[in-house]
C-alpha cells in the first residue's frame, strides 16, 4: 500500500515525460488527457493511500524509502517519503486543487500553440511540489524546492515572445535565487551540527545538542526564514509575484493556491521544533507576516489589473499564515493554507473567465456589467470573494483566518501589533475584494462578451466553489462548538517541546469574532459605495498628496524602484566597467598562449621528408648528449 505514495509523485513527472518526449505527435485532446490524468490519478492514490493510513496509523507517520541517493562518509541521503498528517493535508489538497486547474486549463488554453509544453511543465511543477512537501530528509526538499523554482521560471514567461513576459520570469527567478542562497547555507549549517539531513532525526536531535535560543539555532532559523520568504513572496522579497501575472491564468491559480508560494509556509512549519528553540526568529516572522499584510492590503486596493489585485492578495493571506507560524499557531496557518487554495484557485480562475471574455482585457475600470452575462462566474467570484474577505460562518475563509485573530491574540508568543494587523487587515481585505467583483460585474456593461467559459471550466469553478464554503467546517471554533477535528488531526504533528502556546477565553475571543465580522461588512459596504458612485474617484486626481499615496501604494511601496537604483544599475554599471576583468585577462592569456603553442607546432608540420629526418637526428644527438653529461 505504501508504494501508492511512489506513484502519486511519480505520476506527474512520467506525464510530463510522454508529453515531452511524445507529445509533438499527439492530438491535442490526447496531450490535455495525459496531462489532467496523471495529476487526477496522482491525486486518487493518495486519497486511498490517506484513508489507509488514517485507519490502522491515525496519529503516526510512515517512511516509505526507495533506495539510497549517496552514501559518502557521515553523508547518508536516501531517496525516501516521509508521511504524516501535515504530508497528507499538503498532498491531499495540492494534487486535488492542481487536478481542477488542469481540467480548466483542457479548454481554457486549448487555441494555444504550445499546448503540449504547458502541460508538460504543469505536471512537472505539481511533481516537484509533491517531491517537496514528501520528501524525508532536507536534500530532496531542497530538489523539490528548486524544481517549483525552475518551473515557475518556465511557466511565468510561458508566452516567450513578449519580452515583458520574460523579464517577469527572469525577475521571479533571480529574487528567488536571493532566498535559496540562504536556505542552502542553512542546511550546510544543520549537517555540520547534526550529520544528517533526515529532518525527523534533525528535530528530534535539536533540543539535545543546541542550547535554547543560542546563537547557533537562531542563525540557521534565520537562514531558513530567507528561503521561506523568497519562495512565499513576503516583504522583503515579494516583488516577484505581482510581476508573475504575466503568466497564463492557470499558471496563476496553480502557483497562488496550492503549491510554490506556500512552500515557505511548509518549510517553517515542517521545522518547526527548530523554530520553537528561537524566539528571536518565531518574532521576525510573525513581524515580517503581520508588515507584509499592510503592504499588500494598501496596494491592492489601487491596482487596476484584476489578476495584480488578486496576486497582492495572495501575498496578504501567505502573511496570515506567517503571522500564525510567528505565534506558534501551526495548525491555525496549515488549516489557512488549505482553506485559501480553495478559494484563491476559485477567484484566479474566475478571472481567467473574465479576461477571455473581455477580449483578453485585465483592466477592471475597462470592465462592468459582467452579473446577467457572466452568471455562473459572477456567482462563484462571489463565493471566492465572500471566502477571501471572511464573511462570518458562511465561508471558509472565516473559519481560518479568525482562528489566526484569535491565536495572535491569545498567543503566549505573540505582540500586540500582530494581533492588530491581523485584525485590521481583515477590513482592508473586504474592501478590495468586493471592489473588485464591483468593478468587474456591475454597473454599466463596457464591452461585449467575447467568449464563454465551456464545460470543464465552469465544472473547476462549482467544484472549487463549493470547496470554498464547506472546507472550513472542518476547523469549526471551539467557541461555537467543541468540535474541532482539523485542530485535533494537526496536534499530532505539532508537538511543542514547551507548553501549549495558547490560553482559552471564549469572551474574548467572542468579541474578536464580532469585530471581525462587522469589519467584513464594513469593508463591503464601502467597497460597494467607491464602485457605484465613484465618490472619492475625484479625490485623487485634485489632490497632490492623495496622487502621491496613489502612486506609492500602486507601484508597490516603492520597492522595486529602490531595488533598481540599488542593486540593479550599480550592479550593471560595475559589470559594463570591468568587461575586460582581471579573471578574464587569465583565461584570454592561456587561449593566446594555446593559440601560439598550436602555430608553432602546426609549422613544424612541412610534408618534406628531409625536415623530418633532421628532426628525428637532432633530437637523437640532444638525447645522446643529455644523456653523457648527466
Amino acid at each position: 500500500m505504501s508504494n501508492l505514495l511512489w506513484v502519486t509523485i511519480l505520476l506527474p513527472f512520467f506525464g510530463a515525460f510522454i508529453l515531452m518526449l511524445l507529445g509533438t505527435s499527439m492530438p491535442k485532446k490526447v496531450m490535455g488527457a495525459i496531462g489532467c490524468a496523471t495529476v487526477g490519478i496522482a491525486w486518487v492514490t493518495a486519497l486511498i493511500f490517506s484513508i489507509y493510513h488514517l485507519a490502522h496509523n491515525p496519529n503516526g507517520a510512515v517512511t516509505v524509502p526507495l533506495y539510497e541517493w549517496m552514501a559518502v562518509g557521515l553523508l547518508r541521503v536516501q531517496i525516501a517519503i516521509y508521511f504524516d498528517a501535515l504530508a497528507l493535508v499538503m498532498t491531499l489538497v495540492i494534487t486535488f486543487v492542481a487536478f481542477f486547474i488542469h481540467l480548466y486549463s483542457f479548454q481554457s488554453m486549448y487555441d494555444e500553440e504550445d499546448y503540449r509544453r504547458f502541460f508538460a511543465y504543469m505536471n512537472l511543477f505539481v511533481g516537484s511540489m509533491l517531491t517537496l512537501v514528501l520528501s524525508n530528509n532536507l536534500l530532496l526538499l531542497y530538489l523539490g524546492w528548486e524544481g517549483v523554482g525552475l518551473c515557475s521560471y518556465l511557466l511565468i514567461g510561458f508566452w516567450y515572445k513578449d519580452r515583458n513576459n520574460g523579464i517577469a520570469a527572469q525577475k521571479a527567478f533571480i529574487v528567488t535565487r536571493v532566498g535559496d542562497t540562504a536556505l542552502a547555507i542553512g542546511l550546510f549549517f544543520l549537517f555540520y551540527y547534526f550529520r544528517t539531513f533526515n529532518i525527523q532525526a534533525i528535530l528530534a536531535a535539536a533540543p539535545v545538542l543546541l542550547p535554547f535560543a543560542g546563537t547557533v539555532i537562531t542563525a540557521i532559523t534565520f537562514l531558513i526564514i530567507g528561503g521561506a520568504i523568497g519562495k512565499s513572496a513576503q516583504i522583503p522579497l515579494q516583488t516577484w509575484l505581482p510581476d508573475a501575472m504575466a503568466g497564463p491564468t492557470p499558471v496563476s491559480a496553480l502557483i497562488h493556491a496550492a503549491t510554490m508560494v506556500t512552500a515557505g509556509v511548509y518549510l517553517i512549519a515542517r521545522l518547526y521544533t527548530l523554530f520553537m528553540m528561537a524566539p528571536d526568529a518565531m518574532l521576525a516572522v510573525g513581524f515580517i507576516g503581520s508588515v507584509t499584510l499592510f503592504y499588500s492590503g494598501f496596494s491592492a486596493l489601487v491596482q487596476r489589473d484584476i489578476k495584480r489585485v488578486l496576486a497582492y492578495s495572495t501575498i496578504s493571506q501567505i502573511g496570515y499564515m506567517f503571522v500564525a507560524l510567528g505565534v506558534g499557531a501551526w495548525t491555525a496557518a496549515i488549516f489557512h493554507f488549505v482553506t485559501h487554495a480553495f478559494f484563491k484557485a476559485l477567484l484566479f480562475l474566475a478571472a481567467g473567465v473574465v479576461i477571455d471574455a473581455q477580449h483578453e482585457e485585465h483592466d477592471l475600470f475597462k470592465m462592468g456589467g459582467l452579473k446577467n452575462k457572466l452568471p455562473l462566474t459572477y456567482w462563484t467570484f462571489l463565493i471566492g470573494a465572500a471566502s477571501l474577505s471572511a464573511l462570518p460562518i458562511m465561508t471558509a475563509g472565516f473559519f481560518s483566518k479568525d482562528a489566526i485573530i484569535w491565536a495572535c491574540y491569545s498567543s503566549t508568543f505573540t505582540r500586540t501589533w500582530f494581533w492588530v494587523a491581523a485584525l485590521l487587515s481583515a477590513f482592508i481585505t473586504a474592501a478590495y475584494t468586493f471592489r473588485a467583483l464591483f468593478l468587474a460585474f456591475h454597473g454599466e456593461q463596457k464591452m461585449e462578451v467575447s467568449k464563454y467559459p465551456g464545460s470543464l471550466m465552469k465544472l473547476a469553478l462549482v467544484v472549487l466553489a463549493f470547496f470554498s464554503i464547506t472546507v472550513g467546517y472542518i476547523g469549526w471554533p471551539e467557541l461555537l462548538l467543541n468540535f474541532d477535528p482539523f485542530g485535533h488531526f494537526m496536534s499530532s504533528v505539532f508537538r511543542p517541546i514547551s507548553p501549549g502556546p495558547l490560553h482559552y477565553a471564549r469572551g474574548a475571543e467572542a468579541a474578536l469574532l464580532f469585530v471581525s465580522a462587522f469589519e467584513v461588512f464594513t469593508g463591503l459596504y464601502i467597497a460597494w459605495r467607491y464602485a457605484k458612485a465613484r465618490r472619492w474617484a475625484g479625490v485623487v486626481d485634485r489632490s497632490p498628496v492623495a496622487r502621491a499615496v496613489h502612486r506609492f501604494f500602486f507601484e508597490g511601496w516603492g520597492f522595486d524602484w529602490a531595488y533598481d537604483w540599488l542593486i540593479v544599475k550599480p550592479f550593471k554599471a560595475i559589470t559594463y566597467a570591468n568587461y575586460r576583468d582581471f579573471i578574464d585577462s587569465i583565461y584570454l592569456g592561456i587561449a593566446a598562449v594555446a593559440g601560439l603553442i598550436s602555430k608553432g607546432i602546426a609549422a613544424s608540420q612541412t610534408g618534406r621528408v628531409r625536415n623530418y629526418a633532421a628532426g628525428l637526428i637532432l633530437g637523437a644527438v640532444i638525447i645522446t648528449a643529455i644523456v653523457l653529461l648527466r
